[in-house]
């Protein structure tokens, strides 16, 4: 039986970043596994609308941009939209993009307010969990479209957010 052990202070990815770190009395002082390692937060508090029966961009300033340290590490987005469909029986639906892939329903997106009558606005929110496997930069965008009439985001300048969160795996 050959038994083979290796003695380190710490381990560093390819990038130089220090994954864990011990106190070298078999205690680990640090790790960047399960932590959040970066945050994005995109504000939008301008009135966009659309009548599109396709996905089209929210708002340019409802996009976040982030590269992850690693390939390994999700990216947690949290949202929170306030939104307005100003025709009975249609709906106003949101999806976040990366980059050009849709990561909601292709439908209903993760999203939508519901029109009955009188105009009605609320805000939506998002919580989505993204394995991207990329260490390269990404784009989340918010998207937005209308089933009939016309979709607001942001409605009389509402305020709506996006965040991402890189979460070390």
């Amino acid at each position: 039986i050959m038994t083979s052990i290796i003695k380190v202070n710490t381990i560093q990815d390819s990038g130089g970043n220090n994954l864990v770190t011990s106190n070298g009395s078999g205690v680990i002082t640090s790790s960047a596994f399960g932590k959040v390692l970066q945050v994005v937060t995109a504000t939008n508090t301008v009135e966009r609308t659309t009548t599109s029966s396709s996905f089209v961009t929210a708002s340019n300033t409802l996009t976040v941009n982030i590269t992850p340290s690693s390939t390994s590490n999700k990216i947690l987005l949290l949202g929170s939209f306030a939104m307005h469909m100003n025709t009975s029986s249609h709906l106003a639906t949101f999806t976040v993009y990366r980059d050009s892939t849709n990561l909601g329903h292709s439908t209903y997106g993760f999203g939508y307010t519901y029109s009955t009558g009188g105009n009605p606005a609320n805000t939506n929110a998002l919580t989505f969990l993204d394995s991207p496997s990329s260490s390269s930069a990404l784009t989340y965008q918010v998207y937005i479209k209308a089933s009939g009439g016309t979709a607001f985001i942001s409605p009389n300048a509402a305020t709506s957010t996006l965040t991402a969160l890189e979460i070390g795996a």
